[in-house]
């Protein structure tokens, strides 16, 4: 298994780390195929697009990220934790907006379509878990 850790705040700046961190992360994991290597990074971007845009703690400041980033030999994960309230909508039920020309509204939707999704609130704040089987079409 390959392992990175990442903090970060999240703004607009973060959406540049992780993807960074994933260009490092692939140059040690070369056997990622490139589908996996492309839908997992959709999907992770998507989340970390909604924490910049919607995750705020209490004050209204941005919210603190810690990520792990996992490559297992059947799928590759990352483990997101932030300080910040509750997504606008509920990521479990999230679907594409019915408007083709909507501007927003597809990111949770988008991330559920290629990987497995998981949201975990308490009270300190939200737990995600973003997971790409490798090799599923």
């Amino acid at each position: 298994m390959i392992a990175r850790s990442l903090r970060y705040p999240g703004t607009p700046r973060c959406l540049d780390v992780v993807q960074d961190a994933l260009g490092r992360l692939w140059v040690d994991a070369p056997d990622v195929a490139g589908t996996d290597r492309m839908l997992f990074e959709t999907a992770l971007v998507e989340i970390v697009g909604n924490l910049v845009e919607h995750a705020r703690q209490g004050d209204g400041r941005p919210v603190d990220v810690q990520m792990q980033l996992l490559v297992h030999p059947d799928r590759i994960e990352a483990r997101l934790e932030d300080n910040g309230g509750a997504p606008p909508a509920d990521p479990a039920a999230a679907v594409l907006p019915a408007d083709d020309l909507a501007e927003s509204g597809r990111g949770l939707a988008l991330a559920a379509a290629v990987a497995d999704l998981e949201h975990v609130r308490s009270e300190g704040g939200n737990r995600w878990t973003v997971v790409r089987r490798r090799g599923t079409a």
